[in-house]
């Protein structure tokens, strides 16, 4: 089991995205060679929800996952949230920001009360939370009955045949794109290292049933690298444990 996060590596790591959130788009878009946005608009048809209901991306960063949910449904209230400033503002001159209503907030205490949102996605977010169990814990806390949690995050990856491409890709290539693209060499050390070390996919989706969502699901994608996951708070949960 992963263990718990450490001020000074909470601080590392909120010093270190605010420092990349300029050119984090675009460090996205060169590690995945452009496959993060497909893997977004999974997450939305995932998040199933209905025509002009209300969605909430924790973790929201630049809004990439939020921007995408308008694109799908331009009825859709979508909520962002991200506890790092120069992320939600990066986010914020965008086209359509002022569509998107932009929270600073903690994934492990978000500022919403009980069963607000149709769903609730996250993108590259649970592995860099100081604990995973009450971050999905509040994620299912503000999702209503019915309604479904997805969280895309990377993994580490299997051991099969692409197994050597999927480490080269995280300790050579990664690091090397973000000393060329944000001379932030060692913030993509961590983010490779983050992900290495991350706990399996299939204890994430433990985690998350073990905290009240059901009907889980699981998709693996780029080398085993990415994974999808989902789950449903149950309609008999109507109170939060």
């Amino acid at each position: 089991m992963q263990r718990g996060k450490k001020p000074e590596e909470i601080k590392y790591v909120r010093g270190m995205f605010a420092r990349i959130s300029c050119r984090y788009d675009l460090m996205n878009r060169l590690m995945t060679f452009g496959r993060d946005m497909a893997w977004r608009r999974i997450i939305i048809s995932m998040a199933n929800t209905s025509k002009g209901g209300k969605l909430l991306d924790v973790g929201t960063g630049t809004g990439e996952i939020a921007f995408e949910a308008l694109k799908t449904d331009p009825a859709m209230r979508v909520t962002g949230v991200d506890f790092i400033l120069e992320m939600i503002k990066t986010a914020q001159k965008k086209e359509r920001s002022e569509q998107i209503g932009w929270c600073l907030g903690d994934a492990l205490r978000l500022p919403f009360p009980d069963a607000t949102f149709d769903a609730v996605t996250s993108g590259f977010l649970i592995r860099n939370v100081p604990d995973v169990r009450p971050a999905f814990r509040e994620q299912v806390r503000v999702v209503k009955p019915g309604g479904r949690v997805v969280c895309l995050d990377t993994s580490p990856a299997p051991r099969n045949i692409s197994w050597p491409f999927a480490i080269f890709h995280l300790k050579i290539l990664m690091p090397l794109i973000g000393l060329i693209i944000t001379w932030e060499k060692e913030a993509y050390k961590y983010l490779s290292s983050s992900t290495i070390n991350f706990i399996e996919p299939d204890a994430v989706s433990e985690i998350m049933k073990g905290e009240g969502l059901e009907k889980i699901g699981l998709r693996r994608l780029m080398f085993g690298n990415i994974a999808i996951h989902w789950g449903t708070r149950p309609f008999h949960d109507s109170t939060i444990r």
